[in-house]
């Protein structure tokens, strides 16, 4: 299992404290069995969103990724969809047929 950083710490450190300071001050519990489910339930919520959490990459890493994002290579021409031709033919019959349909609903007998 891969070492929790700072980040991760500090996120399920701060969900612990919150939910478990919420829970309590909801709930209005005095009992002493309530209060240490509630804060089993918050260090349960703390760890899952410490492993949650995405992991912070190094400087270089994300050199890396940038680097191979801009490789000219990086794109293939595969990769790009085809273009889509336009239908011109069908678009000029509708545009000239709608004049002379229309024509005559003006006019008077």
């Amino acid at each position: 299992m891969p070492r929790p950083n700072p980040a991760q710490l500090v996120y399920g450190s701060a969900t612990v404290m919150c939910s478990t300071l919420a829970m309590l001050l909801l709930s209005e519990t005095r009992s002493g069995v309530w209060i240490a489910v509630i804060a089993f339930v918050a260090l349960a919520l703390g760890l899952l969103v410490a492993l949650t959490a995405p992991p912070i990459r190094s400087t270089s890493e994300r050199r890396e990724a940038v680097a191979d994002a801009d490789a000219p290579g990086a794109h293939s021409a595969v990769d790009r969809p085809e273009p889509v031709p336009a239908q011109h033919a069908a678009a000029a019959a509708a545009a000239s047929s709608a004049p002379a349909a229309t024509a005559g609903l003006g006019a008077r007998h």
